[in-house]
């Protein structure tokens, strides 16, 4: 079953990847929605479209959330209506500006040269042999940037099926809205959404990874800020008193549980994760992201950066601060309490011809965060890979595929 027109999907997430529209985590941090004024340009875009489409209620509020709804078809009023989100930044990690991505239509499985430098192996990557012996037609950048999929994919997935039942008026299906956010990347995506704004009792994401992922559980997530306080003196006279924050936090870094590393786990199992140290003798800080599926797990990852940073502390003979600051919660208990929410949408995989496949999300989405304020909302794969590089591709296949969910959706809840 295709009824969505791929060349309609690529063309609309070229447009999409090609408008700047990254985020800045420091800002964010600091409390600025948007964090960066490009990403009005991206939501003035989708909002733009939104608006031609005929959408009721199309607009972007004041912190940048662009929202429109589809109203029901006639005697479908009382079917539960539901919302899809997506994200309109990108990360900053990795440039998101001047993306030239470029299109590999029957890709045939042998590795990617792209301009700058970057190989795309099949050899490592094992999605990308898959996309090549089924000669699927993939979308890189030129290697120069990330390509934008994570989550531009989402959005031109959401939309294209949004036109499809547009212009489709004989699919019948029940009040639909939409709603595109700024700054997910940086944690902050449902800081100041108006929860008024979303009508429905439900949402789904569509911010995954490969064809067939379902996703209904996340970590817990914390951010630990580590401040230690040295005492500075001239290092040509620093003996016996001077006290190196800079050394303190190398070495609190250094005692962290190296085989807990996310370059040393995957699945389940969670993670210590220092993100960025800076300083001078004086004072030196340290920010740790803690990862872990379970309360427990979380609550012990917090008291062992607690131990780390005073025993460090003291055999340094300095001081320290540590604050704890809650990202997201697991959203795998909330769901649960709601399974007819994940299984209509197992059912639209299924109708669709995809069989889920249920996994961890080893991050955060605008889901998780919906999930903790009372909308549960499952997430739903977007065809891209190799997020937050240089490396990232994604899959017209299954981009198309994600779309022709989203319209089966619709039918599911009839």
């Amino acid at each position: 079953m295709t009824r969505i027109d791929s060349d309609i999907l690529l063309n609309r997430f070229i447009s999409y990847v090609k408008t700047y529209s990254e985020s800045n985590s420091e800002k964010a941090d600091s409390g600025i929605m948007p964090s960066t004024p490009q990403q009005w340009k991206m939501a003035e875009l989708v909002c733009n479209e939104l608006k031609s489409l005929g959408l009721e209620n199309v607009h972007t509020d004041e912190n940048c959330y662009t929202y429109g709804l589809l109203k029901s078809s006639d005697g479908y009023e009382d079917i539960p209506s539901f919302c899809l989100i997506a994200h309109i930044d990108t990360v900053d990690e990795v440039t998101g500006k001047d993306v030239k991505p470029i299109v590999h239509k029957n890709y045939d499985g042998k590795p990617i040269d792209l301009p700058y430098g970057i190989t795309l192996d099949p050899e490592s990557d094992k999605y990308l042999a898959l996309a090549g012996q089924q000669k699927e037609t993939i979308i890189t950048s030129d290697g120069s940037t990330l390509l934008g999929a994570d989550d531009k994919a989402g959005v031109a997935e959401i939309m294209t099926a949004i036109e499809y039942l547009v212009h489709n008026p004989e699919v019948k299906h029940g009040t639909i809205e939409v709603l595109f956010s700024p700054d997910e990347e940086t944690g902050h995506g449902m800081d100041k959404i108006n929860l008024s704004m979303i009508h429905s009792k439900m949402c789904y994401t569509v911010d995954g990874g490969h064809i067939g992922e379902l996703e209904t559980e996340c970590f817990n997530a914390y951010k630990s800020e580590i401040i230690f306080t040295g005492k500075s003196k001239h290092t040509g006279d620093a003996r016996p008193d001077m006290v190196n924050a800079v050394c303190m936090a190398a070495s609190f870094i250094a005692n962290l549980p190296r085989q807990e590393m996310p370059e040393t786990t995957d699945g389940y199992m969670g993670f210590y994760a220092p993100l960025e140290m800076k300083g001078s003798i004086e004072q030196s800080s340290v920010l740790v992201l803690l990862r872990d599926f379970t309360e427990i797990g979380i609550k012990k990852r917090m008291h062992i950066v607690d131990l780390v940073a005073q025993m460090t502390a003291e055999t340094f003979n300095g001081t320290v601060q540590v604050k704890h600051t809650q990202q997201y919660l697991n959203m795998k208990e909330k769901l649960d309490e709601h399974p007819l929410i994940v299984d209509k949408l197992v059912q639209a995989y299924k109708d669709t011809g995809i069989e889920p496949v249920f996994k961890p999300i080893r991050g955060g989405t605008d889901g998780s965060r919906l999930t903790e304020m009372g909308i549960p909302t499952p997430n739903i794969f977007t065809g891209g890979h190799n997020y937050h590089s240089r490396y990232e591709w994604a899959s017209l296949t299954q981009m198309t595929n994600a779309a022709e969910i989203l319209i089966q959706l619709s039918q599911s809840w009839l």
